[in-house]
């Protein structure tokens, strides 16, 4: 396994040799019959030369690109086909040696990463040369499918559809687009049917295909008696889509049927001025509605592309859907996703911000490279736009930030250049295309950007991380992350994060015993992110005792854990900061309409910020997403020694809720005190304060309080079954905490239908609960909680057949006290 301990430096050499894949074929059709007879590879990564029976048929240099090779006059019977590939870390190396009139930074990664360098000079996945929480495999090979095409007359090479809303008609339409292929020498006339049975809409066109490659553009009026039901983002409405039929029949009686899936959604980036603040504001309104984006960041699943199958995909992608998410962002320095991907979350109901390919680095523009973009660009969007996910495109991570903030050192007489390179590149080309080919969805140049303001200042903002515009990004893992006024209040955050540590089974299937420590040769080698592991004790000697045990195991697992359940806490902490911004002004900053934190999931078994690990299981941080991004949550914060609590909602209509505030000494599971607030109302898709009050008035209330001896719960309860998570306040570090005892935990099993329950049962108060079946696949309905009661149930959901027995055997309990 190349993810096996150091195998990553250990096959280095795999990626510096050429290599060159062949076959014979036979051809399964007369060959003489076909005017046209193409070779299409849907992607190759990425340096090659491609010859059938000897004849070089082309050259590839872009593995985001679709390649089609006319190969009539070359094919028989019996072929020999050979893609011959060249070493993409020596291509890379070779561009930027020939870029002489200046250097395209950044020349090399950082050491700890262990990569090649000059990945900006080749189109090519940028992480694949490795990253901050990645490995360098620069692969090389044939990673989409290939075929051949052979037709008379005509052939239908890309087919879309987007759909669009006429206020001042109320309707709703359909553009749809048809490029072709056309070889014959004179036009082919013929009619194209549209029909959509569900809303009584059929429409019959006339078309003409003129010789070459050309489109079609239909505009397809739904019938307005029809009720259209909307595509909806998940959580606020159906994903409902219709079914559609498009004939094509042309003269001479050819006829081609595309069967596809019409979804109505409009989507505005809305950036206006908000009264009592300077700057604009940057929110998505859907259909309509403004909506608060709850997510995510998207990295490659696999450094192996080919390893990642529809079942991989549906695993991480429903993980998102469970976590109450609604958004991912499709990051910029991996690659655009395979069509699954997209179809998954037109199914259920996540947003796409999705960046084109250009990740933290300046890049070159001279001619060649730039023809190479724009065939990319448009064949990608032209193969997306369909899709009711995509909600944004984006030209790349971060770059305009490395200008604006000069991460390459370059000095100021030299800036312009690269400036002009920069427009030339996501404005000039990329974003001309992207209008060009879509007009149903906005474009931004970059993340994090002032959005409008950037494009003011000439693309280039002096600080694309100024709260008042845009998007932001935000880092700190120095300062407490238990306090929330280090946070930007920001338009919308769509990246900020902590690291943990996976859990041990995942770890387990790639090292050996000797790799069992946190300061191993293994666990550094791991860590691809400067002074990684120091970060991570730092902050979680913040609030908790570093484990102290002599055995070394105990030691690397409790280690493991801490990672984990500080990573949990630290992104609960900002990401509820964030949803409670979302109302409020203060001084000039606020209105945050989005939170999607770095990363969701993994390329490999590493420390990373992700919460989904290498094969999909969950880590803590994945659980308390699924409850600080829940539709209706309560959520404390404390400012000068006032206790306040809000009430979050993305719900479509107000809510009268009682609060229910329960308070704990840590050494007792009877409360100490309970406080309950009836007739609290708590607003649509707001957020609002509904309690307040001094935290030293609060414990003398509840008799023998102090700060370190209880903790805070609270939660929403209404109608109907109506029902928030509780959600918890801690009043001190838990390393302070007074009265936490020793617990002991048991633990029953039994199987329900298809799913497993779990009893617990303590007898003392625990936080940071958590459950852990070692690589039994699935995932539990809670964990990583705070258990105040004597008994809790818990469900554990399997992705793969299990038992009681096995899950009994693999399950090990673990809670703040049990670390020593």
């Amino acid at each position: 396994d190349p993810y096996y301990r150091f195998n990553d430096v250990m096959y280095r050499w795999v990626s510096l040799d050429n290599w060159t894949y062949s076959r014979t074929f036979k051809t399964p059709f007369g060959v003489r019959k076909w005017q046209k007879v193409n070779l299409v590879f849907e992607g190759v990564d990425t340096v090659a030369q491609i010859l059938i029976n000897n004849i070089t048929l082309g050259r590839t240099d872009n593995m985001f690109n679709r390649y089609s090779f006319d190969i009539t006059s070359m094919i028989k019977e019996v072929n020999f086909v050979e893609v011959r590939f060249l070493s993409a870390v020596s291509y890379a190396a070779e561009q930027s040696r020939c870029h002489k009139a200046y250097s395209i930074p950044p020349a090399c990664p950082p050491p700890v990463q262990k990569g090649e360098c000059h990945a900006n000079f080749i189109r090519k996945e940028q992480c694949s040369f490795s990253w901050d929480w990645g490995p360098s495999f620069p692969t090389q090979g044939i990673w989409k499918d290939v075929r051949i095409e052979a037709y008379n007359h005509y052939h239908l090479i890309y087919f879309s559809l987007t759909s669009f809303f006429e206020k001042s008609a109320q309707q709703w339409s359909l553009e749809i687009e048809s490029i072709f292929d056309v070889v014959s020498s004179k036009p082919i006339a013929g009619i194209v049917t549209v029909n959509i049975p569900k809303l009584q809409t059929q429409q019959t066109f006339s078309v003409n295909l003129r010789p070459g490659e050309g489109s079609i553009v239909l505009l397809v009026n739904i019938n307005k008696s029809s009720t259209v039901e909307a595509w909806w983002p998940n959580g606020h409405g159906k994903q409902t889509g219709y079914n559609m039929t498009t004939t094509f029949i042309m003269e001479g009686g050819y006829q081609i049927e595309k069967f596809s899936k019409a979804y109505f959604r409009t989507v505005e980036l809305v950036q206006e001025p908000i009264p009592g603040s300077p700057g604009l504001s940057f929110y998505f309104r859907i259909n309509g509605r403004p909506i608060f984006l709850k997510g995510s960041n998207w990295i490659p699943a696999d450094s192996f592309q080919d390893r990642v199958t529809s079942d991989t995909l549906w695993l991480l992608l429903k993980s998102v859907a469970d976590a109450n998410m609604n958004a991912l962002r499709v990051w910029g320095g991996g690659v655009y996703e395979q069509d699954e991907f997209y179809d998954i979350c037109d199914e259920i109901g996540i947003m796409i911000w999705q960046d084109f390919m250009f990740a933290c680095a300046l890049y070159p523009t001279d001619q060649n490279y730039l023809e190479s973009v724009r065939a990319e660009v448009s064949h990608q969007v032209r193969r997306l736009k369909s899709h009711p996910s995509i909600i944004l495109w984006s030209g790349n991570n971060e770059n305009e930030a490395a200008i604006a903030n000069n991460w390459f050192s370059i000095p100021y007489a030299d800036r312009e250049v690269y400036i002009k390179d920069y427009v030339m590149l996501y404005v000039k080309n990329i974003q001309e295309i992207v209008l060009t080919e879509d007009k149903s969805r906005p474009f931004i140049a970059s993340s994090p950007t002032n959005g409008l303001e950037s494009v003011k200042e000439g693309w280039l903002s002096q600080n694309p991380y100024d709260t008042h515009y845009g998007d932001t990004h935000f880092y700190d893992y120095s300062s407490d992350c238990w306090n929330w006024t280090v946070y930007p209040k920001t338009r919308f955050a769509s990246e900020y994060g902590f690291q943990s540590w996976p859990s041990f089974s995942t770890i387990e299937k790639v090292s050996s015993t000797e790799d069992w420590s946190y300061t191993s040769n293994f666990s550094l080698h791991r860590q691809h992110h400067e002074n990684g592991n120091n970060q991570m004790l730092q902050q979680i000697a913040y609030h908790f005792k570093l484990p102290q045990s002599t055995d070394p195991i105990k030691k690397f697992k409790d280690m493991i854990y801490l990672t984990q359940v500080m990573q949990a806490q630290c992104i609960k902490t900002e990401t509820e900061f964030y949803r409670c911004s979302q109302s409020e002004i203060i001084k000039g900053e606020g209105h945050t309409m989005g939170a999607l934190y770095w990363q969701l999931n993994d390329i490999w078994q590493a420390p990373s910020w992700a919460s989904l690990e290498y094969g999909g299981k969950w880590k803590l941080l994945h659980y308390f997403a699924q409850n600080f991004f829940a539709p209706l949550l309560p959520v404390a914060y404390e400012d000068k020694g006032v206790l306040y609590i809000y009430g979050v909602s993305d719900l479509h209509v107000d809510h009268k809720l009682t609060l229910k505030v329960v308070v704990y000494t840590w050494s007792s599971l009877e409360s100490a005190c309970t406080l309950v607030k009836d007739d609290v109302t708590v607003k649509a898709q707001r957020a609002v304060p509904i309690y307040k009050k001094p935290v030293n008035d609060f414990l003398e209330r509840c008799g023998n309080c102090t700060r370190k001896s209880c903790v805070i719960t609270f939660c929403l309860v209404g109608e109907g079954g109506l029902q928030s998570p509780t959600n918890h306040h801690f009043l001190s570090s838990l390393k302070d905490a007074v009265g936490l005892e020793k617990t002991q935990f048991t633990a029953s099993v039994s199987q329900r239908d298809d799913v497993y329950v779990f009893v617990l049962q303590t007898t003392a108060i625990a936080p940071f609960v958590s459950l852990d079946v070692g690589s039994i696949k699935g995932r539990f309905s809670d964990n990583g909680f705070l258990m105040t009661e004597k008994k809790k149930v818990v469900v554990f959901y399997p992705w793969e057949p299990t038992s009681v027995e096995e899950l009994e055997k693999s399950l090990t309990l673990t809670s703040l006290v049990d670390v020593v």
